[in-house]
């Protein structure tokens, strides 16, 4: 099976003969840099191998649509819901540049005393199923040879069933995971001791399919009451996992502390979130350092999640991060709109992008402010650690409440989470092991009482699964109701495109948003948008962002909500792309018979650089192929434009026009049109309008013989005015 960009993924395909499949890899995958990479005009410092396919950023095909890829991985997060869903998603992502897909487990999940097997995903996220995996890893393999990157396979190795989770994703293919007992501790309330003994193995297995990890301690700055103060407990809750870590026997490469900036806006990022970042790079500069957005205080409005990225970007770059996370307006909206993950990439490839080359012009000053608070967290992260220890260690000081306290250490504000070390889920599940304990089984963690004669554990009985597949049994789905080939019959007409339909979730959902501007105040426009939205024709009507814009003059609103039909593909009017010659047909058409045009901006309109791109030679416009211009400037009048053709014997007018207030664009294009009727030359003129704001339908109804709207480039307006002189002189 091999995947062509313009056909569909087919996730029947994925899944035929799934028991049988054997992921391609182990381990994750770090880009290769590239110093001075040269892409199309530029040269870059500090990218990484470039995709063999991939969607550039829009502004890319004024640069030959070349798409250099940042040094950092980059990070995505998938979790509809519905696995078949999340692995288009998977494709759209790893197209714009992501090479770290993380699907995040159900919450529930952590609770489970062992795996998964057979479960739909009625139970809210993603239920981590071996199915489930095994299928996103056989399509990310597929993927990844499309794309031309490895890409890696991410989730969480949490909650009581975090060892057997382990092993599954080790035989899977996953390549990374977040593994932290604290975060079990604090946030699932799991009992300590059996928290650190599930982690140890966890940690084992993972370092035998080196497997990268990630910790938890970002969880602290995104629940204390006042995130931007434990940064201090933030440097400690990283040492003590990375430590456990390598006493594990993990590779401190493969080792990553995720890190949260601690502030949001308004507060000045640059000041707190920077010496917070430059002291974690310098305390643990032999670990790779994960940077991610901070989502405590983030809000629905897409603008403000956006510029928040842009800002942790810069600290990333400055700091050297190792993989960025793109966290989307969606953490603050908790609706996962499928565009808003391709959004987030193209933020951080564009931010990367553009600074590129930024430390070799720059230095972080040696002393001053940022030296000063860089070494004040780090005495009070030492303190924190000292006090750990004087008061019996770590057990004790969670339960002592140390942890997620949102004062600046030394201070206290007693707010902080607090477990107790015989209480919580699994507690008293813990046992000693006998002196002759032994496991036959690879990547054990502690005493295992191994006889001599076997080089590994495993020996014993002739290799685990982790190293003879053929050993996993694999349980398939087991619900007849709720299950991935049930979900697919029920969607298969807009997997097909027999039918479309709008989507954000899943397919065929049907959800799309709505933004109105309502001049009433905050309540009232609340209720109106819910109203319009239902006149509209929308079920399931839902507000997820309003925004005062002003109090008494008016209120943003975006709504979502659900349309009842579908379209049927077959019925759609699909219009053919423009024809569009070679340039020796066009410049041969020229050379037998020379071509002459008159070009302005048209009424009022100052705006000239895009007729400037369709006319000049410099920019490929028309004057490339011998079309000799008469350009009248910006601003011209409708008459003079008319009365510029006539005197000149010109062949065509080419009016541009990029204002559209009250429809002027149109009403300028009919007068241009009816001036020419009035005078007498209208049919002999080839009359054309462009701008951005122009649509071809409208403008032909104003009189026009064609209208090019956004994304017209000086071939397009060369053909066509080649074959309209042409179909005028009867040659076709």
């Amino acid at each position: 099976m091999k995947l062509q960009k313009n056909e569909k993924l087919s996730v029947e395909e994925i899944l035929k003969d799934l028991e049988s499949y054997t992921p391609k890899r182990r381990g994750w995958h770090w880009r290769e840099p590239v110093k001075d990479l040269t892409m199309g005009q530029f040269t870059y410092k500090e990218m990484s191998r470039p995709l063999t396919q991939s969607e550039s950023l829009p502004s890319a095909k004024y640069f030959e649509n070349i798409d250099p890829q940042p040094k950092a991985v980059i990070t995505t997060e998938i979790a509809s819901g519905r696995f078949e869903d999340d692995i288009r998603r998977m494709r759209m992502a790893a197209w714009h540049g992501a090479d770290h897909i993380m699907v995040i487990r159900t919450a529930g999940q952590s609770h489970y005393d062992g795996l998964i097997e057979g479960t739909p995903q009625g139970i809210g996220g993603i239920p981590i199923t071996r199915k489930q995996v095994r299928a996103q890893r056989k399509a990310l393999d597929l993927i990844e040879e499309e794309v031309g990157r490895e890409i890696n396979y991410h989730s969480y190795v949490s909650g009581v069933a975090g060892p057997e989770i382990a092993v599954m994703f080790a035989e899977e293919g996953v390549n990374g995971a977040h593994q932290d007992p604290q975060y079990n501790v604090l946030y699932r309330n799991i009992n300590m001791v059996r928290s650190f003994v599930d982690a140890g193995y966890a940690k084992k297995v993972m370092a035998f399919a080196q497997m990268a990890q990630i910790d938890g301690a970002h969880n602290a700055n995104a629940t204390a009451r006042e995130a931007y103060k434990v940064l201090p407990e933030l440097m400690v809750q990283h040492a003590l996992n990375s430590v456990f870590s390598v006493k594990v026997g993990m590779e401190k490469e493969n080792i990553c502390l995720s890190t949260v900036p601690p502030t949001a806006p308004p507060a000045p990022s640059m000041t707190l979130d920077l010496p917070y970042a430059v002291a974690l790079r310098e305390f643990f500069d032999e670990y790779r350092i994960r940077a991610q957005q901070n989502t405590k205080y983030m809000e629905s409005d897409t603008r403000e999640a956006t510029v928040t990225h842009v800002l942790n970007l810069l600290i990333s770059e400055l700091t050297g991060a190792d993989i960025q996370s793109t966290i989307t307006p969606d953490e603050g909206r908790n609706v996962p709109w499928n565009y808003n993950n391709i959004a987030a990439l193209a933020t951080a490839k564009q931010a990367f992008q553009g600074m590129d080359g930024l430390m070799e012009m720059i230095e972080l000053k040696k002393d001053g402010f940022l030296r000063d608070k860089t070494r004040e967290i780090k005495e009070r992260a030492v303190l924190f650690l000292e006090e750990i220890l004087e008061v019996g260690g770590y057990f004790h000081a969670v339960e002592k409440g140390f942890f997620v306290d949102s004062g600046y250490y030394p201070e206290r504000n007693g707010d902080g989470i607090v477990r107790k070390v015989d209480g919580g889920l699994a507690a008293d599940t813990v046992f000693e092991k006998d002196e002759d304990y032994f496991a036959p089984v690879t990547g054990f963690f502690g005493y295992n009482n191994v006889e001599e004669k076997y080089e590994s554990p495993s020996d014993a009985i002739g290799g685990d699964t982790l190293e003879h597949r053929e050993k996993i049994v694999y349980i398939d789905e087991l619900d007849p109701e709720d299950n991935v080939n049930r979900r697919l019959e029920e969607t298969r007409k807009y997997f097909t495109r027999e039918h479309i339909r709008p989507e954000v979730e899943w397919a065929g959902d049907g959800v799309i948003l709505q933004t109105m501007m309502l001049p009433v105040d905050e309540m009232t426009a609340e209720a109106a948008a819910v109203e319009i939205g239902r006149k509209m024709g929308l079920l399931d009507v839902e507000v997820v962002h309003k925004e005062v814009l002003q109090e008494a003059e008016g209120t943003l609103v975006e709504i979502k909500g659900r349309i009842a039909f579908s379209l049927d593909a077959k019925d759609l009017v699909i219009p053919e792309k423009p024809e569009v010659f070679s340039d020796e047909e066009i410049r041969a058409d020229i050379e037998k018979q020379p071509m002459k045009i008159v070009a302005g901006t048209l009424g009022s309109d100052e705006h000239s650089v895009g007729l400037r791109e369709i006319i000049d030679i410099k920019h490929g416009g028309i004057e490339k192929y011998g079309i000799e211009s008469i350009y009248l400037g910006t601003s011209v009048p409708v008459e003079k434009l008319v009365d510029a053709a006539i005197e000149s014997d010109a062949d065509a007018i080419l009016a541009s026009t990029i204002i559209s207030h009250d429809n002027i664009h149109y009403k300028n294009l009919k007068k241009l049109c009816d001036t020419a009727i009035e005078k007498g030359v209208r049919d002999r003129l080839i009359i054309l309008g462009g701008g951005t704001q122009i649509i071809s339908d409208l403008a032909l109804d104003t009189g026009l013989d064609m209208g090019f709207g956004r994304g017209t480039k000086g071939s397009h307006v060369a053909t066509f005015l080649v074959k309209k002189r042409r179909e005028l002189r009867g040659e076709e």
